[in-house]
């Protein structure tokens, strides 16, 4: 093992199946013939319970759920209004009977009951009234719930100046954000992702064409709605503008309540892409040539089918704007965003084919097609596949990039490459023995024998490395930034 001094802290975030989500809830459509919907029969049976016993039920519903939840009443009054087009016309019901209807159709979903781990951490974008060498930080962290369904948590604390972390306080809630659609859509990387997905056609064209270069999704549904009367082909059709609708709903916005704590939000997956999940999210600080900051995190989107890398950009981690990484070179898991530009230019780490580490340059973060092989697997500890570990940490001496590779037993464990810091197409060091493996605490759990991280930062001359561990939860570990710099240089020579 290489001479680095590694201190793994006291910290250990588990999973606790008491941070719920209250989600609406509509009973599985199953065929009725003849008959309404499960939804519209469970609506007029909560019709017929007396007003007496509507106010007990909703009483208790309150006291065993209301102090679980912000806002929770709230919460009920929008899950009523879910299933309110199923009353007869003019039909008026009391708050409470409103209530009750939303409570049917509402069920808590726990987010991390399953796992917590693959954490990133970046600094926060307050950085007010902190003492002197302090920094304020927000981690990310995936969680896992029932079905395997991946989102993505935050958690707050300081860095005191010698490194050591104070984690706040989770908090005793979790909220889902709001989603809306983009502001606009831009047609250059619209077409490169209909191209992607094999809808690229003359209907898609002709939808396409009168629209400006930035649209909205009103003027989309209305350039849809002109062709569609124009009688297109319609097998051809079905499929064209399922495509079209699908990219466009795979592009939006969640936004928080600005009252809520950050360790309350939950990123949970809205789009067609991510049904199943919302993976490994990698966050970067991102600071413009202008010195404007912004956060950007390339995540993998999950249907139950295929994988899809997905952007989040935010400057205050109250709104996400949720879009698509298009184009050749954005394939695959694992891409990471360097923390500025490089050359006049976006470089991004990615790992297009599975195995490989590779450099990826654009001029615009959204598309991306220029792409250089950078790094193979080639020790023992990582031929089966390699990868980064998160965006790249900015060093006098290069751009250190952690990596992760599998090796026998399917076990993951971290390593470390140096890039030159003007032409990041050249690695200029490389570890010759992983730098972290999993020790005999961190083994065991859903995933066993696994050490993995999605972003580290340096503070105090140490790598602050939050890490998953097994899938069964998160550790922090301290790694010397001179000593590491050394070993890679050393390795190197």
């Amino acid at each position: 093992m290489p001479s680095v001094t590694i201190t793994r802290s006291r910290h250990r975030l588990l999973p606790d199946a008491r941070r719920v989500l209250a989600k609406p809830y509509l009973p599985g459509e199953e065929l009725l013939l003849p008959g309404p919907s499960r939804a519209a029969q469970l609506v007029r049976r909560l019709l017929e319970i007396p007003e007496a016993e509507v106010s007990a039920l909703v009483a208790g519903i309150m006291r065993d759920f209301a102090s679980r939840h912000r806002a929770f009443a709230d919460l009920l009054e929008q899950h009523f209004g879910m299933v309110a087009h199923e009353l007869d016309p003019g039909v008026e019901l009391s708050l409470e009977r409103r209530q009750l209807i939303g409570a049917y159709f509402t069920h808590e979903y726990s987010v991390e009951a399953a796992a917590l781990f693959n954490p990133s951490i970046v600094p926060a974008p307050d950085q007010e009234h902190l003492g002197p060498g302090e920094q304020r930080v927000v981690l990310s962290l995936r969680a896992v719930g029932e079905g395997h369904l991946s989102s993505i948590e935050f958690r707050t604390g300081v860095l005191e100046a010698g490194g050591e972390l104070h984690l706040d306080s989770p908090g005793p809630y979790l909220v889902a954000g709001e989603r809306t659609p983009p502001s606009s859509y831009y047609k250059h990387r619209f077409s490169a992702k209909l191209r992607e997905l094999g809808a690229e056609n003359e209907l898609s064209a002709r939808v396409l064409a009168p629209l400006p270069q930035s649209f909205t999704l009103v003027e989309l549904e209305a350039s849809l709605t002109t062709l569609e009367g124009q009688g297109p082909p319609p097998a051809i059709w079905f499929e064209t503008l399922k495509m079209i609708r699908v990219l466009a709903s795979s592009n939006y916005v969640t936004k928080f309540p600005a009252d809520s704590a950050l360790a309350e939000r939950v990123i949970f997956p809205a789009g067609p892409n991510e049904t199943r999940g919302m993976e490994d999210a990698r966050f970067v600080r991102f600071v413009a040539d202008d010195g404007a900051v912004s956060y950007y995190a390339t995540y993998t989107a999950y249907d139950g089918f295929g994988i899809f890398p997905q952007l989040i950009e935010t400057h205050d981690f109250v709104s996400f704007a949720i879009s698509t990484l298009n184009g050749s070179a954005a394939q695959n898991k694992g891409m990471a965003l360097f923390p500025r530009k490089v050359g006049g230019r976006y470089v991004m780490l990615s790992r297009k084919d599975r195995e490989n580490i590779y450099l990826a340059t654009s001029d615009d973060v959204h598309l991306w097609h220029d792409v250089t092989p950078l790094h193979r697997p080639s020790k023992p500890w990582e031929l089966v596949q390699i990868g980064n570990c998160g965006s790249p940490l900015e060093t006098e001496a290069g751009w250190l990039v952690l990596t992760h590779g599998v090796g026998p037993m399917r076990r993951y464990t971290l390593g470390a490459l140096l890039l030159d810091l003007h032409d990041p197409c050249r690695v200029i060091g490389e570890l010759q023995q992983p730098l972290m493996e999993p020790d005999a605490s961190e083994r065991e759990g859903y995933v066993p024998n696994v050490l993995y991280t999605c972003g580290a930062l340096i503070h105090a001359g140490q790598v602050v490395l939050p890490y998953g561990f097994s899938d069964a939860g998160i550790g922090i570990a301290l790694i010397s930034v001179p000593e590491l710099l050394d070993q890679l240089s050393t390795a190197h020579a």
